[in-house]
């Protein structure tokens, strides 16, 4: 990653963006955890946070994410992670983001997760007043931890439904859950007017993406492994189902150490719609506009491309059809100018 430059360009910076795949918990920055820990009275130095921090490859980056959520334990935590998120998608030009809440492991916790809601919609609706941004709620479950498990959450975000959550999803290790185990569950939050999404592809194979297009879901995150399977593509192409990329995520955990393999810009050359999206930025060391940085610099991603990867983030997200209409002039504005 040494030849990537500085810090981005204006033009990135200033970019009109959505991000689609964000997980709250990963946008923690080290010292915003720090100051969280102090608040508790923990006795901690900046070089332990920063441990925290640290992993080898998948795996461990998996636990550093347990590890750092452990952490969370007060609504008053939830609001502040919430409004500094927004905070710093305001220094991107991030209008909309539909952020991923780890509401499997509150449950796995036993945490007072309506306490921690109210927490939550504190610090988005400050965020929004103070910083103009659009944020929904993406409640994710937990994989490893099984399907029963998975529709207790989904329940949830039904019952939240009228407060900004907007989708379900499944994230953590492909390997250890398929997503045939949670068939019932997502059929029974689609017909609860629940949008959905699923990490696949990201340390599984093919088969756990075409896993997913079976659960009905609308967008497909990482989808890294899908370039093993020609039809694959060619399905997630003539479908035109989003997949969230996310370039650094993808390097830092070890499963595409070496982003010019990275598949980005052959799904972009066989039609797939595809975002750009940083993920879990604290724990990767990015922002989104790196990440249009990289797809630039590595893959000779043009302006005028980046922008049409700009504008499918609006596309792609699960606003409704007047807002998204709304944003994606305001994007066509912007980008004429």
């Amino acid at each position: 990653m040494s030849s990537i430059s500085r810090s981005p360009s204006s033009f990135l910076r200033l970019l009109p963006k959505a991000e689609l795949h964000l997980h709250l918990e990963g946008a923690i920055e080290p010292a915003t955890l720090l100051e969280l820990r102090q608040r508790h009275g923990d006795r901690v130095t900046q070089s332990e946070i920063d441990s925290l921090y640290r992993y080898e490859d998948f795996q461990g980056f998996l636990l550093s994410f347990k590890n750092i959520t452990e952490h969370l334990r007060t609504a008053e935590d939830y609001e502040l992670i919430t409004y500094r998120l927004m905070q710093r998608l305001k220094q991107e030009n991030v209008l909309h983001a539909e952020v991923y809440v780890s509401v499997g492991v509150c449950l796995w916790r036993q945490q007072d997760f309506a306490a921690i809601f109210e927490g939550l919609d504190r610090g988005r609706a400050r965020g929004a007043r103070d910083f103009g941004i659009s944020l929904v709620w993406i409640f994710d479950a937990v994989r490893q931890f099984g399907p029963e498990a998975a529709q207790k959450v989904f329940e949830l975000a039904v019952r939240y439904h009228d407060r900004e959550v907007v989708a379900i999803g499944i994230g953590g290790d492909e390997q250890k859950a398929p997503p045939e185990l949670f068939r019932d569950a997502y059929l029974w939050s689609g017909d609860h007017g629940m949008r959905l999404t699923a990490h696949a592809g990201e340390n599984g194979p093919p088969e756990s993406v075409w896993g997913a297009l079976n659960l009905r879901a609308e967008r497909i995150g990482h989808a890294l492994t899908a370039f093993h399977d020609p039809d694959l593509v060619e399905e997630l192409a003539q479908r035109q189902i989003p997949v969230e990329i996310c370039l650094t995520s993808n390097q830092r955990t070890g499963l595409c150490p070496n982003l010019n393999d990275h598949p980005a810009k052959s799904y972009f050359d066989h039609g797939v719609m595809i975002t750009l999206n940083s993920d879990d930025p604290a724990m990767f060391g990015t922002t989104l506009a790196r990440e249009y940085q990289i797809a630039q610099q590595f893959f000779a991603f043009t302006d005028e491309h980046l922008r049409e990867l700009a504008r499918n983030s609006f596309e792609a997200s699960f606003l409704p059809a007047e807002k998204k209409l709304e944003f994606l002039n305001l994007f066509d504005a912007a980008a004429a100018r």
